[in-house]
């Protein structure tokens, strides 16, 4: 058996507080993470924390990029043990993206039309609920996420843990 994390956070940002309005969910983003440490911390979400529109697959850190720019970032954390065969897809699925990664685009009119429950897909494109759900899919992960996925919707997966609930900066230091 091994661990993988599902992060939520909400950093504030304009765009984070749009999608708080609308969804009135307490996170905008979620990430996955193959170690405790958040050292392989994968999602889709900004290319550079100084331009929400230019996104795309994104290698995170907490110290580092949007979260190190926005400091005030808050958390929840998620454990989940899932079987190593499992394992070892989630972190393929995650290579084959990151391998082609500059053919692949962030899905911003997807991520705006869940607001409204519609969905809009293109290939080689994901917001980073979609991301998530694509590579727990791909493993077989049992998730019972809805096709039309929301961050917040990962709090509904069965057998999750609460690592953490706080400032994204202090994880790790508590």
């Amino acid at each position: 058996m091994k661990k993988i994390y599902i992060i939520l956070t909400y950093t504030g940002t304009f765009l984070s507080r749009i999608i708080k309005f609308y969804t009135k969910d307490e996170f905008s983003h979620v990430s996955i993470a193959l170690d405790k440490e958040l050292q392989q911390m994968y999602s889709f979400g900004r290319l550079n924390p100084y331009n929400p529109f230019w996104g795309g697959f994104v290698h995170e850190g907490i110290d580092k990029g949007t979260f190190k720019r926005f400091k005030k970032t808050t958390a929840k954390i998620y454990s989940l043990e899932i079987e190593d065969e499992q394992y070892e897809k989630i972190k393929c699925a995650i290579y084959n993206i990151k391998k082609l990664k500059k053919k692949y685009k962030f899905n911003i009119w997807g991520l705006f039309a869940v607001g409204f429950k519609i969905k809009i897909k293109k290939d080689y494109s994901f917001y980073c609920a979609e991301f998530v759900k694509y590579v727990l899919d791909e493993a077989n992960v049992k998730t019972q996420l809805p096709e039309l996925v929301r961050p917040e919707d990962f709090k509904l997966i069965k057998n999750l843990n609460v690592e953490y609930n706080g400032s994204l900066k202090n994880y790790g230091n508590s």
